[in-house]
C-alpha cells in the first residue's frame, strides 16, 4: 500500500521528517517496505530557471538558428543559440543551465557549454516536452508575467515533491487502508507528546436542489450488504481532473481518468471507504436492487469480459439486469463516461464472506474488494458519499437531487471490552502508568464507559474490526506506548513443578528423530483443505466437516477430517517432479464438529485431534550393482508403526489386531490397546489413489498421537538389568486352515505361557498342492528365557507341549 508523506500532514500536523516518520510507522505495527521520492515533473525541473530574453538576432551562419542574449539571474547575461522559430527579445521563457538533465521523448541528456556553428551556447531554451510537462515540441514555452527572472521553473509551474511510503500492511491493519487510517494511528503516537487528533475535512451542507428525479433503493440481500447509502446528482460534466487531484492519484500509483472517476478513488484512499458511480442512463426503472441473481446469469464486467455468476453473488442491479457486482467490479455498460450528464453516487458496506467469495470465484482483486473482504467501518458510509458528493459539485457541478437514501437495517454495535489493569501489568511485564494507557485509549477512539477496581469498560469503534478481546486492546496499548520501552528485567521467574504426564514436544521431537532416522521426510500439509476430498468418498462424515465461513478461496474451504488426502497430494506432486520412491511422515492436527452446532459460533462443540500419517510408494531402495530394487510393501509398514508404538511404550503382545477393509484401505489392519484406537495401516484403495491420479501402491499408516500419548502417561518406567540365563529358541511347523492368520498365534502363545516366553516370530510360509488347497504351514520360532533361573529340557517341553496342545484345540493346528 503506498502513502504520501504530503497527503498525511493533510489530517495531521506533525514535525517529522520522512525518515524518521517511516521509523514511527513500523513501530506502530505499518512496516514501511519501502520508500520513494516522487515528483509532478519527470526530473523535477531540476537546473531549469525563468530567465528573460533581451537580445534575440539571426545566427550569421544558419538560417533556422537564432543568436541570443538570455538573463537568467545570474551575474552576466547568458549566450544562447535557440532554433525555436517563436523566440523573441521581450519573453519569459524556461532555461535549462550548463549541466541541467533535460528529456527528448524517453531519452535524457545534458545541457552542456558548446559551440553551434560557431557560436557559443551557454544554456537552452526549453519547450514543453524538454520540460516533461507536454508533447509539443513547435516552439519554446513562452511564460505569463508572473513569472520572475531567476525564480525557480519548479516554483513557477508548481512542481510537487513528495515521499511515497510503500506499507506492507497485514490483514488485522485494514483500519489502516487509507491516509486517514494512518495519520489516526500516527496522531495516536504522537498525542502522548502533546495533544494532537487526526481530523477529516469538514463538509459543507448537502442539501438537496431538486426533489425530481432521485434513484431509489431497495436491499433484498440484508445479509450480505451491511448498510448500503446513496445520492443522486444531475448535469455534471465529466472532464480532466484538476492538477491538485492528478497529483495526489499520480503519487500513490494511481492514473487519472476523470474527475467524477478521480473523486471516488480520491476518497477510497482517503477515507478508506469504496465509492461507486453509476450512470443514471443506465439505472433502468430508476431503482436500484441489491439482490442475487439466478445461477448461470451472464454479466460483462468493466473490463470486456463475460462471466458466469453464482447464486450467492450479491449484484447491484437496476430494475431488470444487473449493473456491478457488488463490492469488487463494475459493469461494462453502467459506469461514467465522457457523456454522462447524471450520477449516482454508492456508498456501502458488504459481508466481508460474501464479497471474498466472489472475488476469489471470479479471480477479481480490486482496492474495494481488498478493503471489503477484510471489513470497512460502517459509520464511514455517510461521510465518504457526502465529501465525494462536494468534489463532484465543486470539479463537476450538477444539482443535489433528493436526499440521501441511507438503508442500514441492523446498526453494528460497537464491542464492548472488559479490561483489566492488573491482567495487563502481569502479560506485559511492566506497569505503564494508568493515565498513560487512558490516554492512549482515548488517542484510539476507545471509551472507558465505566472504571471499577482496577477493570476498565471499553468502547471499540466500529472501524476497529480486530479488537475483540482484552488481549487486543493490550496490544493496541503497547503498539503507541513503544515496543522499545519495554526494558529488559534484570530478574528472571519461573516455576518448579512436576508432572507425570509425558512431555509432548519431546515425544514429537524423540519421534521426528526416529523416523529421519529410518529415511522419513517430514511434511506439513496445509490444514484448510478442499470440500470435495471428503465429500466424494463416502467414507467420512459429511456433516463432521468444519465449515469456514470465509474460506481464502474455494478450494480451502474446511479443516481437513484426516491427513490422508493432503498426504496423497503430496506424493502425487512428488511423483509428477520424477521422485516416486518416498518415505514421508507428518505429525498434525485433524477436525471436526462434535454436533449441529453454528460454524460461525466460537465454541467447544469443535474438536481437533493429533495423528501421526506415515506413508510408503516405490522402491524401498534404489537398484544397486550389489542389490535389487525391494518394492516397499504392507510389512515395510507394519513393522515402522509397531516401531513407533514399541517406542513409547506399546508393546506388540498388549495390541490387538484387526482386519480392516474398505473404506481407505483395499486391505489394512488397526490396532488397539488398553481399549483404544493407536494405529491402522495398509494399502491404501484405488478409490483414493484415482482421485489424485496416482499409479502406483501406496501404502499408509495412521496412528491416533492423542492415544498413544494417554497411554504413555499411564506406563511407569522400570529398571530391568541385563538377562542373567540364556535363551532357548524351538520352531515349529503347524500345518493349519488357510483362514488363520499368524497373529492369531502370536497371541495365544502368549494367553497360554507368560512367564518364560520372550519372542514369536514367523519365519517361513509354505503352501502347495501336496498340503491341500485349503491348508498352509507356518514356521514359527518361539524364544524361551527364565529370569530366574537355566531352563532345563523339562521345563522346555513342558511349556512347548502346552502350546502345541493350545495350538491344536483352538485352531486344529497338526506339526509337520
Amino acid at each position: 500500500m503506498k502513502i504520501s508523506y504530503n497527503w498525511l500532514r493533510e489530517y495531521l500536523d506533525f514535525d517529522a521528517g520522512p525518515e524518521e516518520l517511516s521509523v514511527i510507522l513500523t513501530s506502530l505495527g505499518l512496516e514501511v517496505e519501502g520508500m520513494e521520492e516522487w515528483v509532478s515533473v519527470r526530473g523535477g525541473m531540476k537546473g531549469v530557471v525563468v530567465g528573460k530574453v533581451l537580445i534575440c538576432e539571426k545566427h550569421p551562419d544558419a538560417d533556422r538558428l537564432s543568436v541570443t542574449t538570455v538573463d537568467a539571474g545570474g551575474t552576466d547575461p547568458l549566450h544562447i543559440v535557440c532554433g525555436a522559430p517563436n523566440v523573441a527579445a521581450g519573453q519569459l521563457v524556461a532555461v535549462a543551465l550548463p549541466g541541467t538533465m533535460v528529456y527528448h521523448g524517453n531519452e535524457q541528456f545534458e545541457i552542456k557549454r558548446s559551440k553551434i556553428r560557431g557560436q557559443l551556447s551557454e544554456g537552452m531554451i526549453c519547450a514543453e516536452d524538454e520540460l516533461g510537462i507536454g508533447d509539443d515540441h513547435e516552439g519554446i514555452m513562452v511564460l505569463d508575467s508572473s513569472a520572475r527572472v531567476g525564480m525557480p521553473a519548479a516554483e513557477y509551474f508548481g512542481v510537487t515533491t513528495d515521499t511515497v511510503f510503500e506499507i506492507g500492511l497485514t490483514p488485522n491493519m485494514i483500519d489502516c487502508s487509507s491516509h486517514f487510517g494512518v495519520a489516526r494511528d500516527l496522531a495516536a503516537y504522537f498525542n502522548l507528546q502533546k495533544p494532537v487528533r487526526a481530523r477529516l475535512p469538514e463538509i459543507t451542507s448537502i442539501d438537496k436542489e431538486s426533489d425530481t428525479g432521485a434513484i431509489s433503493i431497495t436491499v433484498e440481500a440484508p445479509e450480505a450488504c451491511i448498510r448500503y447509502s446513496g445520492l443522486t446528482i444531475r448535469g455534471i460534466k465529466v472532464g480532466p481532473s484538476p492538477a491538485w487531484l492528478q497529483t495526489r492519484l499520480r503519487a500513490i500509483g494511481l492514473h487519472p481518468i476523470n474527475n467524477v472517476v478521480d473523486i471516488t478513488n480520491f476518497v477510497l484512499h482517503e477515507t478508506g471507504q469504496p465509492l461507486h458511480a453509476f450512470d443514471v442512463a443506465a439505472i433502468k426503472g430508476g431503482t436500484v436492487r441489491v439482490r442475487h441473481l439466478p445461477d448461470k446469469t451472464r454479466f460483462v464486467t468493466l473490463d470486456g469480459v463475460e462471466r458466469t455468476l453464482a447464486s450467492t453473488d450479491l449484484m447491484i442491479c437496476n430494475q431488470e439486469e444487473g449493473m456491478c457486482i457488488a463490492g469488487v467490479f463494475g459493469g461494462l455498460h453502467s459506469g461514467v463516461s465522457e457523456s454522462t450528464t447524471d450520477l449516482f453516487l454508492e456508498s456501502a458496506t458488504f459481508s466481508p464472506v460474501s464479497v471474498r467469495r466472489t472475488s476469489r470465484r471470479h479471480d477479481l482483486r480490486t482496492d474495494a474488494s481488498y478493503r471489503f473482504e477484510r471489513g470497512t467501518d460502517p459509520e464511514m458510509t455517510i461521510y465518504a458519499l457526502k465529501r465525494a458528493a462536494m468534489l463532484v459539485r465543486e470539479l463537476a457541478g450538477g444539482t443535489v437531487t433528493g436526499d440521501i437514501i441511507d438503508v442500514y437495517p441492523a446498526p453494528v454495535r460497537k464491542a464492548v471490552v472488559r479490561y483489566s489493569l492488573d491482567r495487563m501489568t502481569r502479560l506485559i511485564g511492566k506497569e505503564i502508568p494508568v493515565e498513560t494507557v487512558k490516554t492512549i485509549l482515548y488517542s484510539l477512539d476507545i471509551n472507558i464507559t465505566a472504571e471499577e477496581e482496577g477493570i476498565l469498560t471499553l468502547e471499540i469503534p466500529t472501524y476497529r474490526v480486530d479488537v475483540t478481546r482484552e488481549a487486543d486492546v493490550t496490544e493496541e496499548v503497547l503498539r503507541i506506548y513503544g515496543y522499545d520501552n519495554i526494558g529488559i528485567s534484570n530478574e528472571m521467574h519461573t516455576m518448579l513443578s512436576h508432572t507425570d504426564k509425558p512431555d509432548r514436544e519431546k515425544m514429537a521431537a524423540s519421534l521426528s528423530e526416529m523416523l529421519s532416522a529410518n529415511g522419513f521426510v517430514e511434511i506439513m500439509c496445509n490444514s484448510l483443505s478442499p470440500a470435495a476430498w471428503f465429500e466424494t468418498t463416502g467414507d467420512f462424515e459429511v456433516k463432521d466437516l468444519v465449515r469456514l465461513a470465509n474460506p481464502l478461496s474455494s478450494d480451502l474451504n474446511v479443516m481437513r477430517l484426516s491427513l490422508l488426502p493432503g498426504m496423497l497430494n503430496a506424493i502425487a506432486w512428488n511423483i509428477n517432479r520424477q521422485s516416486s520412491n518416498l518415505r514421508l511422515f507428518e505429525l498434525g492436527y485433524i477436525y471436526r464438529r462434535k454436533g449441529r452446532v453454528n460454524t460461525l459460533e466460537i465454541t467447544d462443540n469443535f474438536a481437533e485431534n493429533q495423528v501421526l500419517a506415515m506413508a510408503l510408494t516405490g522402491n524401498m531402495n534404489d537398484k544397486r550393482w550389489n542389490a535389487p530394487e525391494t518394492p516397499s510393501g504392507f510389512f515395510h509398514l507394519k513393522g515402522y508403526a509397531e516401531m513407533v508404538l514399541s517406542r513409547f511404550g506399546i508393546t506388540r503382545r498388549e495390541m490387538v489386531a484387526t482386519e480392516v477393509q474398505g473404506g481407505w484401505f483395499a486391505e489394512g489392519i488397526q490396532y488397539t490397546a488398553g481399549g483404544l484406537d493407536v494405529a491402522s495401516f495398509g494399502k491404501v484403495s484405488r478409490k483414493y489413489l484415482s482421485m489424485f491420479d496416482i499409479r502406483q501402491d501406496v501404502f499408509y499408516a495412521e496412528i491416533v498421537w492423542e492415544n498413544l500419548i494417554r497411554l504413555t502417561g499411564t506406563r511407569a518406567i522400570r529398571f530391568s538389568e541385563l538377562p542373567r540365563y540364556p535363551w532357548v529358541r524351538r520352531d515349529l511347523a503347524l500345518l493349519v486352515d488357510r483362514s488363520v492368520k499368524f497373529s492369531q498365534i502370536h497371541d495365544l502363545a502368549f494367553r497360554t505361557e507368560r512367564n518364560i516366553l520372550q519372542e514369536v516370530d514367523l519365519f517361513d510360509v509354505y503352501e502347495s498342492e501336496t498340503i491341500g488347497r485349503d491348508k498352509k504351514s507356518y514356521a514359527v520360532s518361539f524364544i524361551l528365557r527364565d529370569e530366574r533361573q537355566t531352563l532345563t529340557e523339562k521345563n522346555i517341553e513342558k511349556t512347548m507341549g502346552a502350546l502345541v496342545k493350545a495350538f491344536e484345540r483352538e485352531f486344529g493346528a497338526t506339526l509337520r
